[in-house]
């Protein structure tokens, strides 16, 4: 093992490359970026160049951020939220999440006809459209479940494509829907939900003591572990959905919004997420999958393309709020914990229970869409 494989090393480079894309954000041109993206540009880079494993390539430090870190920090974030910003937002986002869903279809058929996958993917490419009809409504879970019934994964180089090219083109879009919604705000002004009123105002400086940091990490742990042990007993109900409502019941509590430093610590757990995001944008993997690559690439790109016009086009029809319009598709397209972080990088804790639940949604609708798609194609 080299020392860029090593644990320690690679946990450090998360926390550096958090800390200098937040301290970047001190000058007009990082301010106007934002601290999540530079986190992700910062980790594409240094796995793009060796300096740390992508996380295609595994290691305990990434197995950790996704099992506990990520997790934890949904539900530290979650302990902001306000209930009465939840029934405000909720319609409205579940709305553009079900319009972002029929986008999705809707590019996937376009690219199978423009791209014509078939030619170079062979049987399999009704199968392969259906994966990513299922993973950009729903989730991994959606592009699994589609890809074990039609045995894509006994297809290796074809199965490790579509993982590539997927999350090479679903880690751009999720730069896009935290960039969007501002630039757009500033060309197209759109009246924000009512629920925004409630957002966390921060700095960046947020006071924390040592009862309140043991106090945040001990509910949040706690709350995982609970969420497990449901879930041993309710194998059916999503553990995020078990999460979320502990998340929500505890935020209610005067104690527990007493608590100083859970938008600091929630969203530093956030970005650690993000960071790991930023190494699946490995270019260096492709070499590896030949010119199945390339058609993938426009496959995908096309199809989520598509995707993103006509969940922003259509929401700019209805002047819907832009960062509704973003979380919705980022719902879609990265699934419950990349909502949460758009969410919560947009400064939108309104959005937040929303973006679970509209996740957790689409992991519901995503296999069957996509077993329909694969059918019809």
């Amino acid at each position: 093992m080299t020392f860029t494989q090593e644990p320690i090393f690679i946990a450090a480079t998360l926390c550096i490359s958090v800390f200098f894309a937040n301290w970047m954000t001190r000058f007009p041109w990082g301010k106007t970026i934002g601290t999540p993206i530079l986190v992700i540009l910062l980790c594409a880079l240094f796995s793009n160049l060796g300096i740390i494993p992508s996380a295609m390539d595994g290691s305990p430090v990434y197995d950790g951020v996704f099992l506990y870190l990520a997790p934890l920090g949904i539900f530290i974030a979650l302990l902001e939220v306000d209930l009465k910003s939840v029934k405000k937002a909720g319609l409205p986002l579940l709305s553009m999440f079900l319009l972002g869903g029929v986008g999705t279809v809707v590019g996937v058929l376009v690219a199978w006809f423009v791209v014509n996958p078939a030619v170079e993917i062979g049987d399999l490419a009704p199968a392969v459209a259906g994966m990513f009809t299922g993973t950009y409504i729903g989730g991994s879970i959606n592009f699994n479940a589609v890809a074990l019934h039609y045995k894509v994964n006994e297809a290796g180089n074809l199965f490790a494509a579509t993982t590539v090219v997927d999350n090479l083109i679903g880690t751009p879009w999720i730069i896009a829907t935290l960039i969007l919604p501002k630039y757009l705000q500033k060309w197209f002004p759109r009246k924000k939900l009512a629920s925004a009123a409630t957002t966390v105002k921060n700095d960046g400086i947020e006071s924390i003591s040592i009862s309140s940091l043991a106090s945040i990490l001990a509910l949040g742990l706690l709350g995982m572990t609970v969420s497990k042990v449901l879930v041993s007993y309710f194998p059916q109900v999503p553990e995020i959905i078990f999460l979320t409502t502990l998340a929500l019941i505890l935020a209610q509590f005067p104690a527990v919004q007493q608590l100083y430093g859970k938008h600091t610590l929630g969203f530093f757990f956030i970005l650690i997420f993000l960071a790991v995001i930023g190494t699946l944008c490995d270019f260096r993997a492709l070499s590896g999958v030949g010119s199945l690559a390339g058609t993938l690439i426009l496959f995908v790109g096309l199809l989520v393309l598509i995707h993103g016009l006509v969940i922003f086009g259509v929401g700019a029809l209805f002047k819907m709020d832009w960062d509704v319009i973003a979380v919705a598709s980022q719902a879609n397209v990265g699934g419950n914990t990349t909502a949460i972080a758009a969410a919560e990088s947009l400064n939108r804790p309104d959005l937040l229970i929303p973006g679970v639940l509209v996740g957790s949604l689409g992991n519901a609708l995503g296999t069957y869409v996509g077993f329909a798609v694969a059918g019809i194609l």
